[in-house]
């Protein structure tokens, strides 16, 4: 089931060959994500290869149902964390949330994930205080410096939460980023995450956004909203809105000097924001809903950042994510930029979530 995601890296890589910063990069995906908004020309021509697609999936699934293909039972409750919707829609920072609030009930959380980018990823591999992007990914670097738990990638789902139990037997219970579709591991809890725009026109790839139907069973429907935007109608009525909060921003070489990002905004006109995420418009409206004038450099999802786009910037203030951060702080051209300030994010949502996900992990399997 990763043949989608490489084909789509593939296209963003062909069109970064042509250039070495981060702006005309993304035209192919406004296209794309435009174009799987509507059921247009494009889409329709496309949706004949999404009915294959449909029987492929609901096949596979089926055949982890019924037991002919082998799965993985764990000692301990598994929640898996992900999307339907092709890209970013906040599950990292959803992940974070969940480690805290499963701590906060008395849980000690462990956290596997495929640690997308990383070299060698077919083994399992734990992420240390000093890993680095190239090895674990960096999403997982951000869940393990956040959420301050054991953190193990790999291809294997199943493995890697096998490794972390060993090396952690602490653990209790384990959180899957991103592993939805991985169902050779059995999962006690699903998570769905969208965000404003909803499924999108609804069609499988790749005549649409959805790796799996709209109606796939699945325990929450988590919905990451601006505060100006309301729930998609194309989502359950049951669906829990989450929103990302951003208030101050850190020094990247000195994460003890932070300032109000009201009172950023008023040091420079010069100001660039920049995004190496899933969807990083959603950073950028973050930033204006500050107040901040930025110009915006959208870059690839997990951006390497081997290429300095900052280099030959005259912006005074550099804002990026954290998510970039983990990897501008290991590379040393990037990481002494007095310009370069971190804007952390927090995952607000409603405290009954934790609770009825609690109430979930006791004895539940989706089946």
């Amino acid at each position: 089931m990763c043949w989608k995601r490489r084909v789509w890296q593939g296209l963003k890589k062909s069109l970064l060959r042509h250039r070495r910063v981060g702006i005309n990069k993304t035209l192919l995906e406004e296209k794309i994500t435009a174009a799987w908004q509507r059921r247009g020309l494009l889409a329709c021509v496309l949706w004949p290869l999404s009915q294959c697609y449909r029987v492929t999936t609901a096949a596979r699934r089926y055949a982890y149902r019924q037991g002919w293909l082998a799965s993985v039972r764990l000692p301990v409750p598994v929640i898996v964390v992900g999307n339907i919707f092709i890209g970013g829609t906040g599950k990292t920072p959803f992940a974070i949330w969940l480690v805290q609030a499963l701590r906060q009930a008395g849980y000690v959380p462990g956290v596997i994930s495929r640690g997308y980018g990383a070299e060698n990823s077919e083994s399992s591999r734990e992420v240390l205080a000093d890993s680095s992007a190239t090895e674990v990914g960096d999403e997982p670097l951000l869940i393990a410096a956040r959420g301050v738990c054991p953190v193990v990638v790999g291809r294997n789902r199943g493995a890697a939460a096998q490794a972390l139990l060993q090396a952690h037997p602490e653990v209790n219970v384990i959180i899957s980023d991103d592993g939805l579709q991985h169902y050779a591991l059995q999962r006690d809890v699903e998570i769905v995450l969208f965000d404003g725009r909803g499924t999108g026109n609804g069609w499988l790839l790749p005549a649409g956004p959805l790796r799996e139907a709209a109606t796939r069973k699945r325990d929450f429907t988590i919905v990451n909203l601006a505060s100006t935007e309301s729930i998609p109608a194309s989502l359950p009525a049951s669906a829990v809105r989450m929103s990302l909060v951003g208030t101050v921003a850190e020094r990247l070489n000195d994460s003890t000097q932070t300032q109000a990002l009201s009172t950023l905004g008023q040091q420079s006109s010069r100001m660039l924001a920049a995004g190496g995420i899933g969807n990083p418009q959603r950073f950028f409206t973050l930033l204006k809903a500050s107040g901040l004038v930025i110009t915006a450099m959208a870059l690839p999802d997990h951006y390497d950042f081997s290429d300095n786009p900052f280099a030959g910037s005259d912006a005074e203030i550099i804002l990026i994510t954290e998510k970039d951060a983990v990897k501008c702080r290991q590379i040393a051209a990037i990481k002494n930029d007095p310009r370069i300030w971190v804007v952390p994010v927090i995952a607000k949502i409603d405290d009954a979530l934790a609770n009825q996900i609690l109430e979930k992990l006791r004895g539940h399997k989706i089946t």
